[in-house]
């Protein structure tokens, strides 16, 4: 009996700004996702509900930084979030709706990422410290969690969640 063979799709991207060539290997019926996300560390934040009690608190649904994103209208026109690394672990995004250039006080340009109010809870992903933000593709961001993963509502403690993204429990 022969073996069937397992048809294998590869898709190439070219990216011109950078001349880097991408390739997604999809196996199947798996679709890639195309779509393009930043991640962030969220310092000084606790978890996700104080992130959220912060935004609303300072009626600020915006991240100011200093680099403008190369790819800002590849992230609108596929639907892309800021992923927000919470103590270490990814934990919830949310979606980027523009971006806009506001002047410092100290004269200096910078990017306004503007952003949906609610924050979506994502599975917990184990991330090492970085500076700024980065890239972030589709294939591997993050899933988002069922709404009302606890019973309570509550939260599950942060240190079973980076127990279980480090042995890779999902």
């Amino acid at each position: 009996m022969p073996i069937p063979l397992l048809e294998v799709t590869i898709y190439y991207m070219l990216k011109v700004s950078d001349n880097a060539l991408l390739s997604d290997v999809v196996l199947g019926d798996e679709s890639v996702d195309e779509s393009l996300h930043l991640i962030k560390l969220s310092v000084g934040s606790e978890s996700v509900e104080r992130l959220a009690e912060w935004q609303r608190a300072n009626d600020r649904y915006f991240h100011v930084t200093r680099m403008w994103p190369k790819r800002d209208k590849e992230i609108l026109r596929t639907g892309g979030s800021i992923y927000w690394v919470i103590q270490g672990l990814c934990r919830a995004r949310q979606e980027i709706t523009g971006f806009e250039e506001v002047i410092g006080e100290d004269g200096i340009r910078r990017c306004r990422i503007e952003l949906a109010r609610d924050l979506v809870r994502v599975e917990p992903t184990r991330k090492r410290p970085f500076q700024g933000w980065r890239y972030l593709g589709g294939r591997n961001a993050p899933r988002d969690l069922a709404t009302g993963v606890l019973p309570d509502g509550g939260e599950v403690p942060h240190q079973l969640m980076a127990a279980l993204a480090e042995i890779g429990v999902r």
